[in-house]
């Protein structure tokens, strides 16, 4: 009970913080949007994440706090993906995101839609949908995650 209402919490949390630093920008999102680009897309980032769900069930909070993360500072973009280079130290690696984890569920995600639909479906997007389905997969509410940042932002 108290996992569902943490879980409940949380997804209330991100939505919010969604809607309130997204940028207005001209393209909208879609429920379904690689539905014909990529129709396996969302059913292989829910398998990943269900996997990931199996071995840890701590995993479902991280991607939502990996998602917040993301979403937090200039909108959903993938951002929080991104490595260190010389000189330039990544968004992973601020304070602010320290203990943020989850990477690699998104990793084994990307690899596995990249197998089937290369250059089609957005990182963010996948953070999104791996957000969404650990929460439902620890036993939180099912919810409907709209689909194509990476249009939104110019790249995928």
């Amino acid at each position: 009970m108290a996992s569902l209402l943490f879980t409940s919490l949380a997804l209330l949390l991100i939505i919010m913080a969604v809607v309130l630093v997204t940028p207005a920008i001209s393209v909208p999102l879609k429920i379904g949007f690689y539905q014909t680009a990529c129709p396996s897309a969302e059913t292989m980032v829910r398998n990943t994440a269900t996997k990931a769900l199996a071995a840890d069930p701590a995993i479902a909070a991280a991607l939502v706090r990996l998602h917040f993360h993301d979403c937090f500072v200039r909108g959903c973009d993938a951002s929080i993906l991104l490595d260190s280079k010389p000189g330039m130290p990544a968004e992973k690696e601020s304070t602010m995101n320290k203990g943020v984890q989850g990477f690699e569920v998104i990793d084994e995600a990307k690899a596995a839609i990249e197998a089937q639909c290369p250059n089609t479906v957005s990182c963010a997007d996948i953070i999104a949908f791996s957000a969404r389905d650990s929460v439902f997969g620890a036993g939180g509410l099912r919810y409907a995650v709209s689909g194509g940042r990476g249009r939104r932002l110019g790249f995928r």
